[in-house]
């Protein structure tokens, strides 16, 4: 009996989280293109270090 306003209130919730989630995915501000140039600034970052890391011998691949 009381396991219909228990479902209710369930989907209510899960209503609430699943709205906190999208608007938190998007809250940056920036457009499709503008995040597009940040993340590859990002990766040519990421990959010229990892390059300068390799030419300095810093190779830290140790097999556990």
């Amino acid at each position: 009996m009381t396991r219909g306003s228990q479902r209710e209130r369930d989907r209510e919730r899960a209503q609430a989280r699943a709205g906190n989630k999208s608007k938190q995915t998007k809250g940056d501000g920036l457009t499709p293109e503008q995040r597009r140039e940040r993340d590859a600034k990002a990766l040519q970052e990421k990959a010229a270090r990892k390059a300068a890391q390799g030419v300095a011998g810093g190779n830290n691949n140790s097999k556990k």
